[in-house]
């Protein structure tokens, strides 16, 4: 009752919110758990460590330098071909375009 309209917009467009439509090579990256907190873990442990005895500048400097060491180890992208389809807004359904499930059922 206190958030009527929230409510309202959110059950509008559940369809489109829980839709997942991305192709099954990317499916194991998309349901990991919170990747954007994994990526930011290490940066995290650094400035407890630190304390805050750094000026903005130079722990901006920090951050960055351990973002970027942190990426050096991130996984590549299952199904790197797919990124341009999936770009382009090709559909998927169960992890197959919608394209190629057609010409399947043609053949």
């Amino acid at each position: 009752m206190k958030y009527a309209k929230g409510v309202a917009c959110l059950t509008k467009d559940i369809v489109a919110l829980l839709a997942f439509d991305f192709p099954a090579e990317h499916w194991d990256h998309l349901r990991t758990s919170n990747p954007i907190e994994s990526v930011f873990a290490t940066v995290r442990y650094r400035t407890v460590r630190i304390k805050g005895a750094l000026s903005q500048k130079s722990a901006k400097l920090m951050i960055f330098s351990l973002v970027r060491a942190a990426s050096q180890k991130w996984r590549k992208l299952n199904g790197r071909n797919q990124l341009p389809r999936v770009i382009e807004g090709v559909k998927f359904t169960d992890g197959v375009a919608l394209a190629d499930a057609e010409e399947s059922r043609a053949a």
